[in-house]
């Protein structure tokens, strides 16, 4: 059993970033969607900082509804301990999961992403007028430093002063402050493969 759980976590994050899914996702797989994403849903993900982290709650979410699993091998005709299938479904669940919005699950995704050995850096500070915020899959915020150029922040995990950016950059458009991040390499599904970006650690208006 566990090898399948392994199985279907390393296609999680090698194939979230392919094409989408080819088919509509059938009533039990829907219901295994419906029961990881509550479950991931509770989980204070601000709190996870590493890739073994990640994986140890998708696992516990997961495991705590395995027994879906197997109506869903059963709906699409496919033995349990056949690889090649299993692999199939559970790349098809990883991306049902980031088309149907479940964001806890992108998040853990991208911190289960990262590679060994390449955790968070040191933190470091910029500072600069904030300017707007992107969407790209994530939310980036982007300020201009001292020095005219456009820096952006990712925007992965609660952080403190998050709450003052839930509306939009709009009432701090061109005030002056601090973002406290670390670089952090991930894969990021959508990219379709591993970057480097900037992890918002805390904004402070100045």
């Amino acid at each position: 059993m566990k090898k399948y759980l392994s199985l279907i976590i390393t296609v999680f994050i090698l194939g979230c970033g392919t094409a989408n899914a080819q088919t509509e996702p059938g009533p039990a797989q829907q219901k295994l969607l419906d029961s990881i994403c509550t479950c991931m849903s509770k989980i204070d993900i601000s709190k996870i900082k590493t890739a073994k982290e990640a994986n140890d709650v998708f696992m516990q979410c997961f495991t705590a509804h395995v027994d879906l699993l197997a109506d869903v091998a059963k709906e699409q005709n496919a033995e349990f301990t056949d690889d090649e299938a299993m692999n199939r479904i559970g790349t098809e669940i990883g991306k049902n999961l980031i088309k149907r919005n479940c964001s806890s699950f992108v998040k853990l995704a991208v911190i289960m992403g990262q590679k060994d050995g390449n955790e968070a850096t040191p933190e470091q500070t910029t500072t600069g007028a904030l300017k707007r915020i992107d969407n790209k899959g994530f939310n980036y915020i982007v300020l201009t430093d001292n020095t005219g150029n456009e820096k952006s922040f990712i925007w992965l995990r609660q952080f403190p002063g998050s709450e003052n950016f839930m509306n939009g950059v709009a009432k701090y458009a061109g005030k002056k402050a601090n973002i406290k991040w670390q670089e952090i390499e991930v894969y990021l599904p959508q990219a379709k493969g591993y970057y480097k970006v900037k992890e918002i650690l805390s904004i402070d208006i100045l």
